[in-house]
């Protein structure tokens, strides 16, 4: 909505400098051809004056006829300050995050206010096991093969689902310190409920994480012997064999070394 009302107005003094401006060269061709014509009468030259204050005439005419009708259309209405805090919020975020350590430090930065959030609350224990394990999806993900993608996608899913659990938990407890006393046992039930539902949760998804690395490393076992070691074999026997070369070199230029 902030980026409608601003492209409106934009659009409205373009057209206005425009419309100005046209009409400013219309008038100054015009005046020229007023007052060249009649010293020669009407030639070549003075058939061009005419047609180009003609034509900035018609230009001018358009851009005011465009004014005219979009300041016939109402403005879009100005946004909700909190929603376009909001945008520029994301807007920022999203900068951050293109540079080449930002999306870590944008990570960072929401993991500590989590943290601050859920402190006192029982759903910082569980919320800690899950920023351990989604820590270390993390470092998996990038390596996994493309069969384990689906598993990444739930994951990421299932991590925002959690959290989303942890801060329901936590909102829960602050409720239930000023409920009425006829109301607590309800409250206090369902956040039972909750807390063993998140705790459920982080424990499969730790499953989940124990289960992608496992997958990882029997990828890595079943390829055999790693490409990198056997390049550096490689090249450790070729550079005995340079050595062993050189050395032999040596030995037939030197004349005490030569055999009787």
């Amino acid at each position: 909505m902030a980026d409608q009302r601003a492209r409106y107005f934009r659009r409205l003094r373009k057209l206005r400098r425009s419309a100005r401006s046209w009409s400013v060269f219309a008038s100054g061709l015009g005046g020229a051809a007023v007052i060249l014509t009649p010293y020669e009468g009407l030639g070549l030259p003075d058939a061009a004056w005419v047609a180009g204050s003609g034509a900035a005439a018609a230009l001018a005419l358009w851009r005011w006829s465009d004014l005219r009708t979009l300041r016939a259309q109402p403005a879009p209405a100005p946004p909700d300050p909190a929603l376009a805090a909001e945008q520029a919020r994301a807007r920022l975020v999203a900068a951050v995050e293109r540079l080449p350590a930002g999306r870590g430090a944008v990570a960072e930065v929401r993991r500590q206010r989590t943290r601050i959030a859920l402190r006192g609350s029982a759903a910082a224990a569980p919320w800690e096991r899950l920023n351990r394990a989604s820590s270390a999806m993390t470092g998996l993900a990038g390596r996994l093969p493309a069969p384990a993608e689906p598993a990444v996608v739930e994951a990421a899913a299932a991590e925002q689902s959690l959290l989303d659990l942890a801060h329901r938990v936590a909102s829960l407890e602050k409720t239930t310190r000023f409920a009425p006393e006829e109301s607590r046992p309800g409250l206090e039930a369902a956040h039972r409920n909750l807390l063993q539902q998140l705790d459920r949760g982080v424990g499969a998804y730790e499953a989940l994480v124990v289960a992608a690395a496992g997958y990882l490393a029997e990828d890595f076992r079943s390829a055999g012997e790693h490409p990198a070691a056997t390049r550096l074999t490689e090249a450790t026997d070729l550079l005995r064999g340079i050595a062993a070369g050189l050395a032999q070199l040596r030995d037939m230029g030197d004349p005490s070394r030569a055999p009787y």
